[in-house]
């Protein structure tokens, strides 16, 4: 019966490291598609499998390591046709990033439900900027290392790719760790509303990253309108949708982006990718836990009110918070 249990569970573990495998390589073709040569290596401004590799350490633990690190050689196979030391190498960076990123997160108490500033903060940093430093670094220095990028393109290469490794965190983290847990917009309204945010999202990042005047600050309305109004279920996707729509306007060298060298367009774009995904994942986070906080007030309230109603019947208030004869709210915040 053990021998039974314990091949099932090796089954499954197996099973769950080629789906892992899987999705890191369809992650890592979406990616390419979006690719740049830089000294005569191949990066992109958003990768993202580190976004899809932390999520599935988040929710499956250290035990599907192995399938990033073969959907990570699939994509290098996928590239070069072969993979040779280096290749090893960098697999072993886009490997250990990730895990990194999950043990780091996992020793301050991250929640991937991102109710707290505190989740959203440790996601940035301890999953998103800080890790993904060792992938960048062994990847770049790989390249110098063995003549395959010139010294002179160290630092533009390990920025460029320590930039889309981090945004891949930043922007598919909390997409995919939304949609586990969202929610369909109750009633007419809630409905129209999210409506009219991803029409006039399209729309007005359309405008922003094809127009040749300088308009991307037209992003941060609509990521403060979504974080706002929907939280991370509105605000993840509006992110997600800026920063496809940019890093093909940049890469094209379009709109705001023409006129600027490819080095320059990586530079004002990350920029922009970094400060959107900050503002949306920060504020929704932020207003998350201050929806938590005022629930457990109005429960609480209530809890108080039936005590006191059970002490002295009759003499407590109905409810909480105190309503007019209509049954409008009239007060208590």
């Amino acid at each position: 019966m053990m021998r039974t249990e314990g091949f099932r569970r090796l089954c499954m573990t197996v099973l769950l490291n080629l789906i892992v495998a899987a999705a890191y390589f369809a992650g890592g073709r979406i990616g390419l598609l979006q690719q740049v040569v830089i000294q005569g290596a191949v990066v992109t401004p958003l990768w993202p499998p580190t976004g899809i590799a932390l999520v599935c350490l988040l929710w499956m633990g250290l035990r599907v390591w192995p399938g990033i690190a073969l959907g990570a050689c699939l994509v290098i196979q996928s590239i070069s046709g072969s993979i040779d030391p280096v290749g090893f190498g960098i697999v072993a960076g886009n490997t250990l990033a990730p895990v990194c990123a999950y043990l780091m997160l996992r020793r301050v108490g991250f929640r991937v439900t991102l109710d707290r500033l505190r989740d959203g903060v440790a996601l940035v940093f301890l999953g998103g900027l800080v890790p993904m430093l060792i992938s960048a670094t062994i990847g770049a220095w790989l390249l110098v290392v063995t003549d395959s990028l010139p010294d002179s393109g160290f630092w533009i290469v390990w920025w460029t790719w320590w930039a889309g490794d981090a945004m891949g965190v930043l922007v598919i983290a909390p997409l995919l760790l939304v949609l586990r847990m969202a929610r369909l917009p109750s009633g007419a309204y809630r409905w129209a509303e999210a409506a009219a945010l991803l029409v006039t999202a399209f729309a007005v990042t359309l405008l922003a990253t094809r127009s040749d005047m300088a308009l991307l600050f037209l992003v941060f309305p609509l990521l403060i309108w979504a974080a706002l109004r929907f939280q991370l279920e509105g605000s993840a996707p509006c992110m997600l949708l800026v920063s496809a729509m940019a890093n093909s306007a940049a890469i094209a060298q379009e709109g705001p982006f023409d006129h600027h060298t490819l080095v320059e367009a990586m530079v004002n774009l990350q920029a922009l990718n970094g400060s959107a995904a900050l503002t949306s994942l920060l504020l929704s986070a932020i207003v998350a836990e201050q929806n938590i906080i005022r629930a457990r007030i109005e429960q609480a309230c209530q809890d108080l009110a039936e005590v006191v109603e059970r002490l002295a019947p009759g003499k407590a208030t109905s409810g909480w918070p105190p309503r007019d004869e209509d049954g409008v709210e009239t007060g208590g915040g």
